[in-house]
């Protein structure tokens, strides 16, 4: 039951990311050449900066730190620069609910989606850092030429009304004004338009977004983000904020939300916004694509990884960006957030199939790519990665070669057409050309492709920017030679910003992030490093070498957090940081006892539901839900005895209709011999 409701509110949560507006044609027809040929004197675009970033966003590539903390975004913002990424998108900022004891896991005590569980409109939560923080990451992002977008929710709050601000009650009018009429009703029909934009979205409240006090409000939060450096926003639910000829509450306010924010915020005519409308019925993206100028674009992400996933790789169907007639405004990706937490792409979508699919929608010339950082360490056994923590950067992916070499050939090509075809009218391969100056070319086969294509790219020889040492010759119109099975080559000579390779350090890959026992023993690896360093919460810096192993923990309470960072820098002077987030586990020993003081309205059978997401392959419980009965103590309380050991169980208390712990909520941590109550 806990773990289907989770997933409800994970689908409709979420978001995808932004705005798209390429400046080259589509001249995607399948097979033609003529019309590449015909833009032949088009030239690329010159970039912006010494890391080859482009200043407009839309014209490079956005990396979504999902859940990254403000602290852990600035430490790595030279190695987003090094891979190419002209933008950040940070998870939500807004002071949030503080769920699971303000728990720090992306999914167990604590969770992800607390972030979109809104309790005021200012900057700050304890999930990601505090304003001062966000306005050093924006400081320190321009100084590498990286624009920053907030991801904002303003449909929704938590359904815990007693924890919104008061500072935001009183600013709307209290709760009687804060939310639609049937605001608290969820949505049943996302085709209504009624329901789909005055009715709640995944249990969340629904905001009446046409509060005039309300929008005051909130563009007031928008312009504190601004002035704190924020260049542009991703607008959460954006689907579930009428337009303007969509029905109105029975409060018979003006549907004017975007047409204020779009415009009444500072720098208007600067700002990169774009909203999440998700395809899935009744969306009007076209008409959305209008009002805000970008939205995402779910329904092509979907088809691209049906493309690369099946290796069938139409090149039709991979040019239609499936928004009928609308703008192609659009923010593409692979995965957003939300396939990952709530539709299974975590486990039918690998990292090669990934790379060959974002270095595709890269190369486009329309529609902004996004690149979803998957948690750190995840595998298809493990979503929410080695460590599972909130805070930390995530999968290393985001800076993989393929990806890094798809993202600095996006940033040279901008201004160029592109031909999309299948070579030989072989569906297992595609082509993408981008005027005469650059060329992809995927084999999603099995098999390696060995090929003599008519190309427009310019006579010459090419290597292959994904391994930088591959060549490839184009003579008199043809490409020839041959690709490995599940292969890639980006070519480009002009425009493509070569930078030296940059330094590694990390954990171990089997490393995990529970110190179980008195210490743990970590190995550290350094590539490529002219020096390495370590330091232990903060502490003093100590130089370290490949395969080094140190010992953490020592002397650290139980539940505490350890943070251990790493930094390198390569013999050019390129630097490189990550920090990892242990924590002491004391494990829960078989004969430990807690106990439960039930209400006095609950039913008389109390049940433990005893689970573990995190430290097991798949959910450890300690029976199906309502979990075990409990014992009833002679002074009227509740006991449960663990049988066997266990490493990081949650607990939640349930007399089959009522339960200690909301039903979208993790449970509470054990701890030997507590009395739990219910507040």
């Amino acid at each position: 039951m806990k773990n289907l409701l989770t997933s409800v509110l994970s689908l409709a949560l979420a978001a995808s990311l932004l705005t798209g507006c390429g400046t080259g044609s589509n001249n995607g027809n399948g097979t033609g050449k003529d019309n590449a040929k015909d833009t032949a004197a088009v030239t690329p675009q010159p970039t912006d900066n010494s890391y080859g970033l482009r200043d407009n966003i839309e014209d490079g590539a956005i990396l979504h730190c999902f859940s990254w903390s403000f602290k852990t975004i600035e430490e790595s913002l030279e190695d987003i620069a090094m891979a190419g990424y002209s933008a950040i998108q940070t998870s939500p900022i807004n002071a949030c609910y503080d769920g699971g004891n303000a728990g720090m896991d992306l999914y167990g005590q604590g969770k992800w989606y607390y972030h979109y569980q809104p309790t005021d409109w200012t900057i700050g939560n304890y999930q990601l850092g505090t304003r001062e923080e966000f306005i050093s990451l924006c400081e320190a992002a321009d100084e590498y030429g990286i624009k920053v977008i907030v991801d904002v929710a303003p449909n929704h709050t938590t359904t815990t009304t007693d924890a919104i601000s008061q500072d935001f009650l009183d600013a709307v009018g209290g709760l009687d004004n804060m939310y639609h009429s049937d605001g608290k009703t969820s949505i049943v029909d996302y085709t209504d338009r009624t329901q789909c934009t005055l009715r709640a979205v995944g249990g969340l409240y629904d905001v009446n977004t046409e509060n005039p006090d309300f929008q005051d409000y909130f563009i007031a939060f928008l312009n504190d983000c601004i002035a704190c450096g924020a260049d542009g926003f991703r607008y959460d639910t954006a689907k579930h904020i009428g337009l303007e000829d969509d029905p109105q509450d029975n409060k018979k306010q003006k549907n004017n939300f975007w047409d204020r924010v779009t415009t009444e915020v500072d720098k208007a005519d600067e700002l990169f916004l774009y909203g999440e409308v998700l395809q899935d019925g009744g969306e009007r993206i076209a008409d959305y694509i209008e009002k805000i100028g970008a939205t995402t674009a779910s329904a092509y992400g979907e088809r691209v990884r049906a493309s690369f996933t099946t290796a069938v790789m139409k090149a039709d169907l991979l040019t239609d960006f499936r928004i009928g007639d609308a703008e192609p405004n659009v923010v593409t990706w692979v995965e957003s957030h939300d396939n990952y937490t709530g539709d299974g792409t975590a486990k039918t979508v690998d990292n090669e199939e990934i790379k060959l699919a974002y270095a595709f929608i890269t190369a486009r010339a329309e529609g902004t790519p996004l690149f979803f950082s998957r948690p750190y360490g995840a595998t298809s056994d493990n979503m929410w990665g080695t460590f599972n923590k909130i805070g930390m950067a995530g999968d290393n992916l985001y800076k993989d070669d393929v990806v890094v070499a798809a993202n600095r050939f996006r940033n040279a090509m901008a201004g160029l057409p592109e031909n999309i075809f299948n070579p030989d009218n072989n569906e297992r391969v595609v082509c993408l050309e981008r005027g005469t100056k650059g060329l992809l070319l995927i084999n999603a086969d099995r098999t390696e492709y060995t090929f003599k294509v008519e190309t427009a790219l310019e006579d010459g020889t090419y290597v292959n920017r994904c391994d930088g040492v591959t060549e490839y010759t184009v003579k008199k119109g043809k490409l020839t030679g041959t690709l490995p099975a599940k292969g890639i080559m980006i070519l480009c000579n002009e425009g493509f910003v070569e930078l030296a390779d940059p330094a590694s350090v990390k954990v171990a890959d089997e490393t995990t992030s529970y110190i179980i026992g008195d210490t743990l023993d970590v190995t550290l690896v350094a590539e490529n490093t002219a020096k390495a360093t370590y330091s232990i919460n903060d502490g003093e810096s100590i130089s370290f070498a490949d395969g080094d192993v140190i010992s953490i923990g020592e002397g650290a309470e139980d539940s505490e957090i350890i943070k251990l960072t790493l930094k390198g820098e390569n013999a050019e002077g390129n630097k490189t940081c990550i920090s990892y987030l242990f924590k002491k586990q004391g494990k829960v020993m078989a004969g430990t006892k807690i106990y439960f003081e039930k209400p006095e309205s609950w039913g008389d059978k109390v049940s433990a539901y005893v689970y573990d997401e995190t430290s097991y392959t798949g959910v450890k419980e300690n029976s199906k839900w309502p979990g075990e009965a409990m014992t009833v103590e002679e002074d009227g309380t509740y006991s449960y005895t663990f049988e066997e050991e266990w490493i990081a169980p949650l607990v939640i208390f349930t007399d089959g209709t009522n339960q200690s712990n909301g039903k979208l909520e993790p449970g509470a941590e054990v701890l030997a011999d507590k009395l739990y109550t219910v507040e």
